[in-house]
């Protein structure tokens, strides 16, 4: 019998939710539940439009007031989860990822077939349990590059989608600006327009999530004037895709290192 990672339900409409509480507490975060969700508040979501209060023990037998807890939408779980930057956020990313798709693949009332068809996932997400020493010296081995990636979050200069193509690729990654863009697009970070230009969501540029901001040149031609749009990734950008992305354990300080003396415009 398959056991839930976190429980979820359904609305009426069909929409998934999940306690606010229950993530927290899967989450391992040590902030106490008030302070932490009203600090991912912070991070842009909307009462009512990405989550709901729920009060528990109206009549607190202890004064004052009731207990709080939050029904969540699955997107606002997904974006704590990924907030979090933890193996615990990667793992109930993962686990919500795949609710939404075996829902998408029964009906709203068909919920009991979606937890069983997690069983595969959640006995694969369980071993993690056993596997924290490894997970330690992969910390280990991987801080060079967080290290490095926090400088970079620290330079205020921007790099072009092409020029940290170049960064992935001489790195030992197995795609450049062609596939970093459609990772873009794929994760949730960028869009095409209707005329093709590459766009990022409002959300992701401004505030702790600026990752992204574009220059717009007005080129002039005898056929008239037209507008091109180019997008940057900023220093807090290039630190955040570098350390989600670039999985190579070596080489790259020459290279990135080179790249920062090259803009371009």
């Amino acid at each position: 019998m398959s056991t839930e990672l976190i429980k979820i339900s359904t609305d009426a409409a069909g929409r998934i939710a999940v306690s606010g509480r229950e993530l927290h507490e899967f989450l391992g975060v040590e902030t106490r539940y008030n302070d932490w969700f009203n600090r991912m508040v912070e991070y842009g979501f909307v009462e009512n439009q990405d989550f709901e209060v729920l009060l528990k023990n109206e009549q607190n037998p202890q004064g004052g007031r009731p207990s709080a807890d939050h029904a969540i939408s699955i997107d606002m779980a997904k974006e704590i989860c990924m907030i979090q930057r933890t193996e615990k956020g990667k793992e109930a990313r993962r686990y919500f990822i795949e609710c939404e798709r075996r829902l998408k693949e029964t009906k709203p009332t068909g919920l009991a077939l979606v937890k069983e068809a997690m069983d595969f996932l959640i006995s694969e997400n369980e071993s993690l349990k056993d596997t924290v020493s490894t997970q330690q010296e992969k910390i280990a081995s991987d801080k060079p590059l967080v290290d490095f990636a926090r400088q970079v979050g620290d330079c205020p200069d921007w790099k072009t989608v092409r020029e940290m193509g170049i960064v992935f690729r001489q790195n030992g990654a197995n795609f450049g600006q062609n596939g970093l863009v459609q990772k873009l697009i794929d994760d949730g970070y960028c869009y095409r327009d209707a005329r093709g230009n590459l766009k990022p969501y409002a959300e992701y540029t401004n505030g702790e999530r600026a990752f992204f901001w574009t220059k717009t040149t007005v080129v002039s031609t005898s056929k008239g004037t037209f507008e091109t749009l180019t997008l940057k990734i900023t220093g807090n950008g290039q630190r955040y895709f570098l350390s989600e992305y670039l999985r190579s354990e070596g080489g790259y300080f020459a290279e990135i290192a080179w790249l920062n003396t090259t803009r371009t415009d």
